[in-house]
Parts: C-alpha cells; sequence; structure tokens
C-alpha cells in the first residue's frame, strides 16, 4: 500500500474512532441513571477510564490528523519551555492518560468483586505512579517524531506489567464468579496489549507493524461498547396481557 494512501488511511479511522468514543462516553454519562445502584459504582469507574482514555487520545490521535491535514508533521509547539513536535506532545499525553486508565480498571475491579486492598493491587498501582515518573525524564525525548531508544522500551515495560496484572485478576474472578463482562474485558485487554507488544519492540525497524495500533484501538472501542451495552441499558418489562 502506498504510503500516502497509508497516512491517509490511519487519519479517517483516527477521526472515526475519536468520533465513536466520545459518542459512547456521552451516552454514558448522559444515561448513568439507567444503570442498576448494585452497577453504579463500576459504572462510575469505567466511566471515568473512558473519559480520561478519549481525552488522551484525543490529544495522540487529534494532533496526528491535525498534522496530516495541515501537511505540517513537523511543526513544533512550546512544551515547558522546551521545543516539541505536536505529535510528540500527543504521545507523552497518551502515555500518562493509557496509565491511568488501568490504574483505574484496578479500582473497577475492586468495585465489581468487593475487594480491598492487597498487596499486589497496590503494586500495580505504584507501578503506574513510576510509569508517570519515568516518563517525564528527558531522556524520552517526546520531542522527537521517533520514539527514542531504548527509553520507549523501559517506558512501557512497567505499562506491560499494569495489563498483564490486571488480566491476571480480572481472569481469575471473572471465570470464578462466571462473570461474562469481565470475561470480556480481560480477553479483550488481552488482546489489545497482543497488538501493541510487537509495535514496541520491532516497529522502528518494520515501520508497518504501526498498522498493529489499529486492531488494538477497535479492542478499547469494544471494551467500551461491551460494558455500556451491559452496564447502561436494562431490558424493557414485558407488557403484560390485558
Amino acid at each position: 500500500m502506498p504510503p500516502n494512501l497509508i497516512t491517509w488511511f490511519e487519519t479517517i479511522f483516527n477521526v472515526i474512532y475519536l468520533i465513536v468514543i466520545w459518542l459512547i462516553v456521552f451516552v454514558m454519562i448522559k444515561n448513568k441513571e439507567a444503570v442498576l445502584p448494585e452497577n453504579r459504582s463500576v459504572a462510575d469507574l469505567i466511566r471515568l477510564a473512558f473519559v480520561v482514555l478519549a481525552a488522551g487520545d484525543t490529544g495522540h490521535v487529534g494532533f496526528r490528523v491535525l498534522t496530516t491535514l495541515l501537511g505540517e508533521s513537523n511543526s513544533e509547539v512550546m512544551f515547558f519551555g522546551a521545543p516539541m513536535s505536536w505529535l510528540g506532545l500527543g504521545m507523552l499525553i497518551t502515555a500518562y492518560t493509557v496509565t491511568l486508565f488501568y490504574m483505574i480498571f484496578v479500582l473497577v475491579w475492586k468495585a465489581r468483586y468487593k475487594k480491598s486492598d492487597t498487596w499486589f493491587t497496590n503494586l500495580l498501582l505504584a507501578i503506574g505512579v513510576v510509569r508517570l515518573i519515568f516518563m517525564a525524564l528527558p531522556g524520552n525525548q517526546w520531542g522527537n517524531m521517533v520514539p527514542a531508544r531504548p527509553m520507549n522500551l523501559y517506558r512501557n515495560l512497567p505499562l506491560l506489567l499494569q495489563g498483564v496484572g490486571i488480566v491476571i485478576l480480572i481472569f481469575r474472578d471473572a471465570y470464578k464468579a462466571n462473570d461474562n463482562l469481565f470475561k470480556w474485558f480481560a480477553w479483550l485487554i488481552t488482546a489489545s496489549f497482543g497488538f501493541y507488544l510487537p509495535v514496541i519492540l520491532f516497529a522502528n525497524k518494520i515501520p508497518m507493524l504501526g498498522m498493529l495500533m489499529i486492531p488494538k484501538t477497535v479492542a478499547y472501542v469494544i471494551i467500551a461498547w461491551v460494558a455500556y451495552r451491559r452496564l447502561w441499558t436494562q431490558p424493557k418489562p414485558a407488557k403484560r396481557r390485558q
């Protein structure tokens, strides 16, 4: 596929993605009263997680779309007194928000299964905090168009550990409780990291692997949609015969 065609395909996909994810967030907010009382704490946390994710992706994906449309991929913005490309700023924003997303999902798991803090959940939250701090180091070179190596690998390791940890927790308790909703979550989070791992490891040598970010992104949309369908919508009561 020609490079220009790939760029425009990604741009169209990104625009559709932002519209869809914000639409789901909007209906989650608008229809919050439809959530059953016993599910409200879980639904509130899931909604918060996707507000954070959508906000971060609006920076990352939105800046990518903007630079493509304007044809100024090398344009810079001043960020805390340092020059940074729009794409670099977008990557920085989404790196922080996806970390927060998985920290919130630890709380989602706790609310769903009425769990207390354990050394494992505290470790997952601490790993998130470590990643947030690590990403502020100058060696990340967020101003670069291409992610800096090996810092790119180092900063993604905590994210991978977060993902593995939350998947272990959800798989264990979802299957124990026969909780189909959270089984979906566990498999979709696993799929998203399965698509993301080759990008982290090999995209610098095989740029086409970057296309795997598309199914990774779709996995997040499905998580949001499945959550909405299961928690925000209730079956209509059957009409009584006269």
